[in-house]
C-alpha cells in the first residue's frame, strides 16, 4: 500500500476515533441527565457503526498475516 494512501487511512481513522469518543461523552452525559432512552439507543447504534468503520480501516492498515 502506498504511503500516501496509508496516511489518508490513518487520518480518516483518527477522525473516526475522535467522533467515537465524542459519542461516548454525549451518551454518558445523556444518561446522567436522564435523557430519553430511545435517543440514547440511537446514539449507541451510531457509535457502533463508527466502531465497525474503524475496524475495517484498521484491517486495511494492518495486514492479516497467518503465522
Amino acid at each position: 500500500m502506498p504511503d500516501q494512501e496509508q496516511a489518508d487511512i490513518r487520518l480518516q481513522l483518527a477522525r473516526l476515533r475522535q467522533e467515537h469518543e465524542d459519542y461516548d461523552v454525549a451518551i454518558n452525559a445523556m444518561t446522567a441527565t436522564g435523557c430519553d432512552v430511545l435517543r440514547i439507543q440511537r446514539m449507541k447504534k451510531k457509535k457502533l457503526v463508527i466502531k465497525d468503520r474503524m475496524s475495517k480501516l484498521e484491517d486495511q492498515i494492518i495486514p492479516n498475516i497467518i503465522a
